[in-house]
């Protein structure tokens, strides 16, 4: 039993994710939606990812590219469909001048019938006067259309600035971005203001919404930068990227009523921890700079941030190329707040096995004993990467998110999620025939390789091995919704 699982209580918190029933919500319920599953990581050497889903029925990602010298761009139909989509070089730095160098933090956007992306660049004879900076095309396809230097986004200060981007609130478009402010001894806070008669431009008063004050916003450097809004339940989400960009990096968040004015900085709520950060267990290192998009059926949010997958890094991390886009779903509190879990193991994504008919639990682990539970906290206590069969093709097994290695499987017809032994044994015990829900359709059961009949099912709040008696009951027990 390894140590930090003794010592760390695996309290329970999450979601109580009630099921969509007749496509409508549950009153005062969290929002559930079907399993996505992606293959992280999605792009390799692009830091900094903003994905934007566009109405043409294509994703567009954009980019730091490592060599800080250009802007790209790939299209595709589907999320994972980015990962080997073409990549057409858009724009380049100047070699004189403004934009002529630290070309980064792309974003794209679709304002007015218009693309435009959002950048910051340094000079060439200067290279940390980082200011921010528009372009603009008309085409249909931004891969193949013409841009139009729309030029420096003007700022109550000419100082160091970054990080832009926009979004629209009860009919008003907001922009948002990271700056040092004079007399204020921090690299970067965030600031808010109304956009202008046009997308590079603000209009009247410039807020300040936070400053990296707290233990997590200033490990290696004060910073609170790469804001990107997230809008449901009433609220506005705002979430930024906070410390220096090795290990430490790691995402925070704001939160305010949809209904209050963005601009009073007294709207807002800090989180006292970060929301998002690096987890050793799935060897994910120094999430963030994220942004949002929705899954293909426009049921889930999903969460697209880069990080590396080790945690040293030799000199100084800008130098370090191998920040690598990825995506997870995110999940739904039962208060209508977001959890965005741990950086999610490389490789297929991870689902949720929610009860048929305990609707808002889900089988998790609790001191590796499986249980069914509402709330469940830690998330990944209840993600599991669903991987072909220990036991060979055409079974599947469970893996952990958060012990990877270690597997769902049966014991004296219990089941725990525990390290394999290497024996022939464990691996039946783990290995599962996927099958159609005994409940009926949308539903998927287990059933044990070693002991055909026998299904995982939940029973008194914990979750077994047993066979099945052929009762209404039992089947709805060893129905399971993925999510």
């Amino acid at each position: 039993m390894p140590p930090s699982h003794k010592r760390r209580p695996l309290v329970a918190a999450l979601a109580t994710v009630l099921l969509m029933i007749g496509g409508l919500l549950m009153p005062g319920t969290a929002h559930a939606s079907p399993a996505v599953q992606y293959t992280n990581p999605l792009a390799a050497q692009r830091a900094d990812p903003h994905v934007f889903r566009h109405t043409d029925g294509y994703y567009y990602l954009t980019a730091t590219v490592p060599e800080y010298d250009r802007i790209v761009l790939r299209r595709a139909t589907t999320i994972q469909g980015l990962a080997s989509a073409p990549e057409t070089t858009i724009w380049r730095r100047h070699t004189s001048g403004e934009m002529g160098a630290h070309i980064w933090a792309p974003e794209i956007h679709f304002i007015n019938g218009k693309w435009y992306v959002y950048f910051a660049a340094g000079r060439a004879d200067d290279v940390w006067r980082i200011r921010m900076y528009v372009l603009e095309s008309s085409a249909a396809n931004p891969l193949s259309g013409t841009w139009t230097e729309r030029g420096r986004i003007t700022t109550p200060w000419d100082t160091f600035s970054l990080d832009a981007t926009t979004f629209v609130t009860n009919g008003v478009r907001y922009l948002l971005w990271a700056q040092q402010e004079p007399g204020i001894s921090t690299n970067s806070n965030l600031y808010i203001a109304r956009m202008g008669a046009n997308p590079w431009t603000i209009t009247g008063a410039t807020t300040r919404l936070t400053v990296p004050t707290l233990a997590w916003e200033t490990r290696g450097h004060k910073v609170a930068e790469g804001p990107a809004v997230l809008q449901r339940n009433g609220r506005l989400f705002l979430t930024y990227s906070a410390s220096a960009t090795d290990a430490n990096y790691c995402v925070g968040m704001l939160t305010a009523s949809a209904s209050a004015d963005p601009l009073q900085a007294s709207s807002w709520t800090k989180s006292a921890n970060p929301v998002f950060a690096s987890n050793a267990s799935t060897g994910q290192y120094g999430p963030g700079h994220n942004s949002f998009t929705t899954s293909e059926d426009g049921q889930s949010d999903i969460l697209v941030y880069h990080d590396r997958n080790y945690r040293d890094i030799s000199g100084d991390p800008l130098n370090d190329p191998n920040r690598r886009t990825r995506v997870q779903k995110v999940h739904w509190r039962a208060d209508g707040t977001p959890d965005f879990g741990i950086p999610v193991p490389d490789g297929v994504t991870p689902v949720r096995l929610m009860s048929y008919d305990t609707p808002g639990s889900a089988v998790r682990h609790w001191e590796y004993r499986a249980r069914l539970e509402a709330n469940v906290s830690p998330l990944a206590d209840s993600q599991f990467k669903i991987v072909t069969g220990l036991s060979g093709s055409g079974t599947v097994s469970l893996e952990s998110t958060n012990f990877p290695g270690y597997h769902l499987r049966h014991r004296n017809h219990e089941a725990w999620v525990e390290r394999g032994d290497g024996s022939a044994l464990f691996r039946a015990d783990a290995s599962f025939t996927r099958r159609a829900g005994l409940a009926g359709s949308g539903t998927v059961s287990l059933e044990s390789v070693n002991f055909p009949g026998y299904y995982l099912r939940h029973r008194a709040g914990q979750v077994w091995v047993e066979q099945n008696d052929g009762t209404a009951a039992f089947r709805n027990n060893a129905s399971f919704v993925l999510e």
